[in-house]
């Protein structure tokens, strides 16, 4: 089994910062590709931040400049730096990994995600 646990959300005010973190465990043959997504009630979950294993990054044009994600193979865990915070940047935000496991002679790659956490920047 997987597991994505995620920390570091919270209240903060507008031009504020936060660190979400995301650690990985259990069966992990390979650790791919990991990112952030978030999720407002009533919309569809959007892409805010992925970074691969070698560590090349991609992010939503609404965060460049404000957000840095990164990661720690030693540790399995992917990092979200949000600086400059917006009031439109409240939602819920949910850590993704693109896992390889093995299964006797069998490898397979699926998506997990974690359980999300609230960001909330008042005005």
């Amino acid at each position: 089994q997987v597991q994505l646990v995620e920390s570091g959300g919270g209240l903060v005010q507008a031009g504020g910062s936060l660190r979400l973190s995301c650690a990985a465990s259990g069966s992990i043959f390979k650790l791919n590709a990991m990112g952030w997504y978030r999720q407002a009630p009533g919309n569809r979950r959007e892409l805010v931040a992925t970074i691969t294993s070698g560590g090349s990054t991609n992010y939503a044009d609404s965060v460049k400049g404000r957000f840095t994600i990164s990661r720690d193979n030693a540790k399995n865990t992917v990092y979200l730096q949000m600086n400059n915070l917006k009031p439109e940047d409240t939602v819920v935000y949910y850590c993704n990994a693109k896992i390889t496991g093995k299964n006797g002679i069998y490898y397979s790659t699926n998506d997990y995600w974690g359980q999300g956490t609230q960001v909330t920047v008042s005005s």
